[in-house]
């Protein structure tokens, strides 16, 4: 018949270990990509969006960051937005940004209704920019119909 043989450990020496261990993994999560989600630092960003003082009542922002993926946020009735970057409501990236802003309504199939002037759904053109430098969510952005009158119907007959 064998017996067992029992070796007194110590809590002190388990809780040690255990340590160790904790420490060790931490350190590995650190030091090897994958461990944290490797995308870089976000913080909350809303705002509204004001066409000539009114807010617009549809469409979408987009904040472009010298590097790295843009920012979306959906503009709601109210003009408001608030950005996302890799997943719904982590925010923007810190540091100087472009903007575009869209709202267009398609009427019907050959017909669609600028909300606000083209120029401002390309960042190229749009003459918006914005540093992120904290967490906001009081941000206004302004843009204006010019000598323009909005909003434009647009007619398309086809290719």
């Amino acid at each position: 018949m064998s017996r067992l043989i029992s070796h007194p450990i110590s809590k002190g020496v388990i809780a040690r270990q255990l340590l160790a261990v904790a420490v060790a993994l931490l350190l590995f999560c650190v030091a090897v990509p994958g461990c944290g989600d490797g995308r870089p630092k976000r913080v909350p960003v809303s705002g509204q969006v004001l066409i000539d003082g009114v807010p617009i009542s549809s469409g979408g922002v987009r904040f472009f960051p010298r590097d790295g993926r843009p920012s979306t946020g959906n503009i709601d009735a109210e003009g408001r937005f608030s950005l996302s970057t890799f997943e719904p409501g982590d925010g923007c990236t810190l540091g100087p940004h472009r903007v575009a802003v869209v709202s267009v309504d398609d009427v019907n199939s050959l017909t669609r209704r600028w909300n606000v002037p083209k120029t401002y759904a390309s960042p190229d053109t749009s003459g918006i920019t914005q540093s992120i430098d904290g967490p906001t969510d009081s941000l206004v952005i302004e843009i204006t119909w010019g000598s323009q009158k909005g909003p434009i119907v647009e007619k398309s007959y086809g290719e």
